[in-house]
């Protein structure tokens, strides 16, 4: 792919990813990022990354530390496959948008979060119709060689919707109310909504 970069706001408008890679808004994930630019030169078509406020600036990927909301649709819209933390509000994008996605949790373990809720997401959504769950370098890198194994997700309808809506919820509600950010649970209960 050449020389990666940060492309500037008007040439952002022209990023049609084949690949999109998301860390979300909150916490550098330099392990994700890195790995998928490992992978890169060896994948099929552009690769895009939303690579937060982490160190790691990647080398044969496209990429932005952060997105505009409208940027990040956008961009999500056109891309064939989401990689993503097993944040939520990457998940539903995604599933609004019917795109196929790999999740690739945080690890408290590895500093990169303050608790393991990301692989529990992964286990409440393991098996979905389009999520594909990585839990490491070797997955990632075999479901990106072969997006055959993520499989697409259901055409999008009212019990699809409700019955992903009633899982997230049954979720959240395992934790403390103190454990919980209120701004992220405020902007999932919308995005599942609208």
């Amino acid at each position: 792919m050449g020389t990666s970069r940060s492309p500037g706001r008007a040439e952002l408008r022209r990023v049609d990813p084949v690949i999109f890679v998301t860390v979300g808004t909150q916490l550098p994930f330099d392990r994700l990022i890195r790995l998928v630019d490992a992978i890169a030169p060896d994948l099929p078509g552009r690769v895009f990354a939303q690579t937060g406020n982490g160190k790691f600036q990647p080398a044969n990927m496209d990429w932005r530390s952060t997105l505009s909301p409208q940027d990040f649709k956008r961009i999500m819209r056109s891309a064939r496959i989401v990689v993503g933390h097993a944040g939520i509000g990457t998940v539903l994008n995604a599933r609004l948008l019917r795109k196929p996605m790999i999740l690739f949790p945080r690890r408290a373990m590895l500093g990169e979060h303050r608790n393991d809720h990301q692989l529990a997401t992964t286990r409440t959504l393991a098996g979905r119709p389009g999520i594909a769950i990585a839990l490491n370098d070797a997955d990632l890198r075999s479901l990106l060689l072969d997006p055959h194994k993520i499989g697409l997700p259901h055409h999008s309808n009212a019990s699809s919707g409700e019955e992903l809506k009633a899982a997230l919820s049954e979720y959240l509600a395992k934790f403390p109310r103190r454990a919980r950010n209120p701004l992220l649970e405020s902007r999932a209960q919308t995005e599942m909504t609208s």
